[in-house]
């Protein structure tokens, strides 16, 4: 039978992307962007958040585009920010149909109708969020229609680093354990929002090294974050608004309820194991982190 550990190890390799999901996000850039490139001044465009940061996980979508406008576009920077959001729902609406498109926060979301079963999706990416930016001398300015000042500075360059120098000292297993907690959460109605939250939290609570027990880490994972839920969690490059900014009271005491429910269900997990019940601790696993947890 297949042991615990064999078992997250298993889980770990299928919520990573495989080759053909990369290369099917990278056909859906290319086609995105020669199309805005017929309406927009483009200067240059890149994958980035989660994706860019490997901690995207199963089904894939939302995958965020950056595109940065030229010098032709710059009159929008002193505009209402949803004026460019409009512009580019509009111009993208032309292509995918209006059913596709909606506009979001900070982007303009695309939806391919790629369908869903267990959780995969056939190797395809589900959606894309467009980010049109304005790229400045050590950062970018990316429209927000939900701050008083409608345009947020960001840098994903910085939050990419970071996340590389937590997994380079987590021996190798820091992103792993960020993916696991990113695909409870989309199970459980997205408790935890943005999801970029979940990241920038395991920056600071998940300490250094690797324990070796994937099953240990994410007990333990689960209690921190529902201590921590609470807290203001900055925008790791020091230039936005706290990433924890979307959750209010309420919100934070609903996740609060459900980490607590996820880091007991994963002590009885573990308590099963303890006992020699294998099957019971696997089909335990698999209940609490989804679909994809292998039974065998």
């Amino acid at each position: 039978m297949l042991t615990i550990d064999d078992a997250f190890r298993k889980f770990k390799s299928r919520l990573e992307l495989t080759d053909r999901e990369q290369e099917d996000a990278s056909r859906r850039q290319r086609e995105i962007r020669d199309y805005l490139d017929i309406k927009f001044s483009i200067e240059r465009d890149f994958l980035t958040g989660s994706y860019r940061r490997w901690t995207k996980t199963k089904p894939l979508k939302d995958v965020d585009i950056f595109c940065c406008l030229g010098a032709e576009e710059r009159h929008y920077r002193s505009k209402q920010p949803a004026l460019l959001l409009g512009a580019v729902e509009t111009a993208l609406v032309e292509k995918y149909g209006r059913d596709c498109v909606c506009t979001q926060r900070r982007s303009v979301n695309v939806s391919f109708g790629v369908a869903v079963e267990e959780d995969l999706t056939d190797e395809k990416v589900m959606s894309f969020d467009v980010v049109p930016a304005f790229e400045e001398k050590h950062h970018f300015e990316i429209p927000d229609v939900e701050t008083p000042e409608g345009w947020v500075k960001t840098d994903p360059e910085i939050h990419y680093e970071k996340a590389l120098e937590a997994q380079k000292a987590y021996d190798g297993e820091w992103k792993a354990l960020v993916r696991m907690a990113k695909y409870w959460n989309n199970g459980h109605n997205k408790p935890i929002k943005p999801s970029f939250l979940i990241e920038v939290m395991a920056l600071e609570v998940l300490h250094p090294p690797f324990g070796g027990s994937f099953d240990r880490e994410i007990q333990g994972f689960f209690h921190t974050l529902a201590d921590r839920i609470d807290e203001t969690w900055a925008d790791p490059a020091g230039l936005g608004p706290p990433i924890s900014d979307k959750m209010d009271a309420a919100m934070r005491t609903l996740a609060r309820a459900d980490l607590l429910k996820a880091g007991v269900a994963a002590t009885e997990a573990i308590r099963l194991t303890r006992e020699g019940r294998n099957g019971a601790a696997l089909e335990a696993w698999r209940k609490l982190l989804g679909p994809l947890f292998p039974l065998s």
